[in-house]
């Protein structure tokens, strides 16, 4: 999971702020409950949301530029020795940092879910082809829902997948 600037141009008035409490919320506790690695990139300080804040104080937070991590030696190896095979992105801006890091995971051979209901676009009309392009390289949209049902499903954890659906009840 790579949340990146998530809290970019995010204001108390933003209006997809409330819209995410709700994603924010499952996903802390399904990362817990599945202990999942994490790392912050950027500007990551949410505000308003009490969950989103405890969910960036747990996760490893590197500072370093949004479009370099790729060259970042703690990043890669943070996934190296979690032996990653998927990675999640969150965050702002769609069509900037989180498509670059996108396409630069495809490179390296990652499988690559965006969660379209953690991430905002700088320009809204921009999101659907973003996601277009992002799409020809297998990069596919999901939600924080269908995220942790699909983790619960391949684990194939009877309690694991009861726990899950009572959290997204």
């Amino acid at each position: 999971m790579v949340l990146i600037n998530l809290s970019r141009g995010e204001t108390h008035t933003s209006a997809g702020l409330a819209a995410r409490h709700s994603s924010f919320s499952l996903l802390q506790r399904g990362l817990e409950m599945f202990a999942v690695a994490s790392t912050v990139i950027g500007e990551c300080q949410p505000v308003e949301i009490d969950a989103c804040q405890e969910l960036v104080h747990s996760m490893m937070q590197l500072d370093v530029d949004a479009l370099s991590i790729w060259r970042d030696r703690r990043f890669t190896d943070s996934l190296a020795s979690a032996k990653t095979g998927i990675i999640f992105y969150g965050g702002s801006w769609l069509e900037e940092e989180i498509f670059i890091a996108a396409l630069q995971a495809t490179e390296r051979g990652y499988d690559v879910r965006l969660l379209s209901d953690l991430i905002a676009p700088r320009v809204d009309a921009d999101r659907s082809l973003v996601l277009d392009r992002l799409a020809l390289h297998g990069v596919l949209p999901t939600t924080v829902r269908q995220m942790l049902l699909e983790w619960a499903v391949c684990l194939d954890d009877a309690l694991l997948k009861q726990k899950v659906q009572q959290l997204l009840a």
